[in-house]
């Protein structure tokens, strides 16, 4: 080989050399630098929006932790209003969680070079800490744990309106529950959070709401009283007891629910008042064509007042309408407004006679000898009824016995009965000097003709058409309408 060949390749070897100690240097530097990135984070890194590129754990930390300088906290409220808690107020400062420290030891140093051209962004919480009793403080002073800015929650509950009970719906309030309230800031501001929303449970509630079941069963149960009206079957009238009325019988005090008894009393009593005929007054249309009035006696309706109350009670708890009659005591032969009705007996003590109808038809009239009325024996007046019929019969007084074949009691002890010892004398004055003792003394084939026919409960009106004074017991027991005291006399 010449020199010249010699030359050449010692030039090559320098070259080689020279190139090896390169890329020698060159492999060594990048390992020194993907050292230093094992403990530093690779530049473009940004953590929370901060540069970190190139920083040491220690110095990366205090960079995302530089944020809670200006640290603050929204607290959402169910209405969409928002109260602020300041970190400064709360002196609020930064505690790693570990997180920037993952996102350290999460790079691959030896990729540092390919970080330069590929930027990289994370996030971690920003975990604090705070003094405890600043932000007790904090959030108590939000306006919204301000006693003018509360509204206490109210409870559903039942009123009575013009158109009856309703629910006056509940007042949800503002009113929030510190303990709760608090609990969760602590939690937000520990996890580094920026707002937090307040739900119903960091609310005061009303105890009771629309859907309550005390307020579902009370209302259901007052509806349960109304609906169950009463249509009385009352011929001749229209009566029923409505919604409206039956209200007036309600006391509602909270959800107790609870009859009036006083008030069915006043309401039975009206009814009474206005459908008893017992001893009512009444205009009769007399056999003579002309028409009187008389009262007193013991015929007509009597609605029973004690009966009729725990019925009507017992309807109320029913729940549902009923239609029936009112819990009478007694009852006329006849219902309806004219309760005497077209059968009956009639007898005019004034003119001595007797008249007997039914259904409309004269069957039997007849002169009679009525009570003594100069003895003090005069024949009770009043509309009556047949109290039962016995035959044969003896009627028997303090001073007298009499046997009759047929006896027809409608007041007390005083009756229609066949009289034989008048031997066929009736009628005219014979009453007034030789009357009987109270009873009405008739023929015996019209004493028999009435008894044959004529049922137990059949009215009698008997009366007078002058005034006329009776006293005996026997008015008095009868309720006469002509009865007068003795005793209340004299004073």
């Amino acid at each position: 080989m010449g020199k010249r060949g010699r030359r050449k390749k010692q030039r090559q070897k320098v070259i080689i050399v020279s190139a090896a100690l390169a890329l020698a240097v060159m492999a060594g530097l990048y390992i020194a630098i993907s050292f230093y990135f094992s403990s530093h984070f690779f530049f473009r890194t940004k953590i929370n929006g901060w540069r970190v590129g190139g920083m040491a754990l220690s110095a990366a930390e205090e960079k995302v932790g530089d944020s809670v300088e200006d640290y603050l906290l929204t607290v959402f409220d169910r209405d969409g209003g928002k109260h602020h808690v300041y970190g400064a107020d709360i002196e609020c400062s930064y505690v790693p969680d570990g997180s920037v420290e993952q996102l350290l030891k999460g790079q691959k140093p030896l990729q540092w070079l390919g970080a330069v051209f590929s930027p990289h962004d994370s996030e971690v919480p920003i975990t604090m800490k705070y003094k405890e009793e600043l932000i007790s403080q904090a959030v108590e002073g939000m306006d919204c744990f301000q006693k003018e800015n509360i509204t206490k929650p109210q409870s559903a509950h039942i009123e009575l309106g013009e158109d009856g009970y309703y629910v006056e719906e509940e007042i949800p309030g503002n009113k929030m529950v510190l303990k709760r309230v608090l609990a969760k800031v602590k939690q937000a501001v520990s996890d580094g959070e920026t707002s937090v929303q307040l739900t119903d449970e960091d609310y005061a509630s009303p105890k009771y709401t629309c859907e309550s079941k005390e307020i579902v069963d009370t209302i259901n149960r007052i509806e349960s009283y109304e609906n169950a009206t009463i249509d009385y079957e009352i011929k001749d009238y229209e009566e029923k007891l409505t919604k409206e009325q039956i209200r007036e019988f309600l006391t509602v005090d909270g959800f107790d629910v609870s009859l009036k008894e006083d008030k069915i009393a006043d309401y039975v009593q009206a009814l009474a008042s206005k459908y008893n005929t017992y001893a009512d007054v009444r205009t009769f249309h007399t056999s003579s064509n002309d028409t009187v009035e008389i009262g007193g006696g013991d015929y007509g309706w009597i609605v029973d007042k004690t009966a009729e109350a725990e019925q009507l009670k017992a309807d109320l708890e029913g729940g549902k309408p009923v239609s029936r009659e009112p819990v009478y005591s007694q009852r006329a032969y006849v219902e309806g407004k004219d309760d005497i009705g077209n059968t009956y007996v009639e007898i005019d003590y004034t003119k001595q006679h007797m008249w007997y109808y039914k259904d409309g038809e004269l069957k039997v009239e007849s002169d009679v000898v009525t009570g003594n009325i100069n003895r003090d024996n005069g024949s009770p007046d009043g509309v009556f009824k047949i109290v039962y019929k016995d035959s044969p019969a003896v009627l028997k007084g303090e001073d007298y016995e009499s046997d009759v074949t047929y006896f027809m009691p409608f007041a007390y002890n005083v009756g229609i009965h066949d009289a034989s010892w008048r031997g066929g004398k009736f009628g005219g004055e014979i009453y007034k000097s030789s009357g009987s003792h109270g009873c009405i003394n008739a023929p015996l084939e019209v004493a028999d003709a009435i008894y044959k026919d004529i049922e137990v409960g059949t009215p009698v009106i008997a009366y007078y058409r002058e005034e006329v004074e009776l006293t005996a017991e026997n008015a008095r027991i009868s309720n006469a309408y002509s009865y007068k005291d003795p005793e209340k006399e004299e004073e």
